[in-house]
């Protein structure tokens, strides 16, 4: 796996973002080196806004259904989760949690 985290690729903005490089990319106005290296940039701005711009914390706790450890990313999910910000509470009754090992994301 790369070092930098692919996770945020499958949230809205990276799925905009990979369809419009896949067009670009067929119709010839990106390469598909140049597609790949804008990709592997996101991952990385992702990843370096996420640690530096966001200062609220969220905690959150619930019954452990399953956990993984694999190719540097955990996935938890949660039965009769609570979710807690400063400001609020919201409870869910199943929810994945999927995190990037944070070993892997800062070589």
């Amino acid at each position: 796996m790369a070092a930098n985290c692919e996770l945020y690729r499958k949230a809205s903005i990276g799925t905009c973002l990979t369809d419009a490089l896949d067009e670009l990319v067929t119709n010839g106005s990106l390469t598909p080196l140049l597609a790949v290296k804008v990709l592997m940039q996101f991952d990385k701005s992702m990843n370096d806004a996420l640690q530096t711009k966001i200062k609220s914390k969220v905690s959150f706790k619930g019954h452990l259904h399953t956990y993984r450890y694999y190719d540097n990313m955990w996935t938890f999910l949660l039965e009769k989760a609570l979710f807690k910000t400063e400001n609020e509470s919201v409870q869910v009754d199943l929810v994945k949690v999927i995190a990037c090992d944070a070993k892997a994301t800062t070589r």
